[in-house]
């Protein structure tokens, strides 16, 4: 600093203005939208009913189907291929329930959800791998089906291109028709509209809940499902192990 001089202002004509009256109030009534709005959706949130699940719908949009239709009992099945807990459930209770199939004492609706797709790397895997269970659904047994069903769960991290599932589908046994239906990608479209209705009435069944693996049994969400096979015993053996 030379000859006394004062260093100028940053901003000579900026003149700082203490808050009005009006200020305040306009503050104050932002804070109390922002709180209506909160308590608004927490209280929509808490009073939203659901219809209840709709077994027609549930029927019409199963991804694959096994079982007789005169077995004492029905459930559905909701997973996602791009789901590390539904390939934990495939481990621990695939067999059974494909046992339990063939005995006669219960049929399965599966349904192929794709909620997870984002978070795999093509960003459709999901919805991919379910239209490649409709071809299969479409062409072929549960056989077929069985094997794919639990090959695309081993390979839940993976990413697979639809030549590599439908490779996969051809060494289990599928026709060349179901084949060509999974490498072209014909009924993506198909399943994910399947998966939306699917995955309305999971929401309908658990109040919005919608997680994967799900199992209903008469519209009611089974209990304990990753706990080993205890609850599939008690629906064979005429319980209930719903909440």
């Amino acid at each position: 600093m030379t000859n006394g001089s004062r260093p100028p202002r940053e901003n000579p004509d900026y003149e700082p203005q203490a808050a009005g009256r009006s200020s305040y109030l306009f503050i104050g009534l932002g804070l109390l939208v922002v709180a209506a709005l909160v308590i608004g959706g927490f209280l929509w949130m808490n009073n939203k009913t659901y219809p209840p699940v709709d077994d027609k719908v549930l029927a019409e949009n199963a991804s694959f189907i096994v079982g007789e239709k005169t077995a004492p009992e029905t459930i559905d099945v909701f997973e996602d291929f791009h789901c590390e807990h539904c390939r934990k459930f495939e481990e621990q209770s695939g067999a059974a329930i494909q046992q339990n199939v063939v005995d006669g004492k219960i049929r399965v609706r599966y349904h192929m959800l794709n909620f997870l797709d984002k978070d795999s790397g093509s960003g459709d895997y999901s919805s991919r791998s379910a239209g490649a269970i409709l071809c299969v659904s479409r062409n072929d047994g549960r056989d077929v089906f069985w094997k794919l069903h639990s090959q695309l769960f081993e390979k839940s991290g993976d990413d697979l291109t639809n030549q590599q599932i439908a490779d996969l589908a051809a060494a289990d046994g599928a026709s060349d028709q179901t084949r060509q239906c999974i490498a072209s990608g014909e009924l993506v479209d198909e399943a994910r509209s399947m998966a939306d209705a699917s995955k309305q009435q999971l929401s309908n069944s658990t109040e919005g809940q919608v997680a994967t693996p799900t199992v209903l049994l008469a519209g009611k969400q089974v209990e304990n499902i990753m706990d080993g096979t205890a609850w599939l015993d008690k629906i064979v053996a005429g319980q209930q192990p719903t909440g």
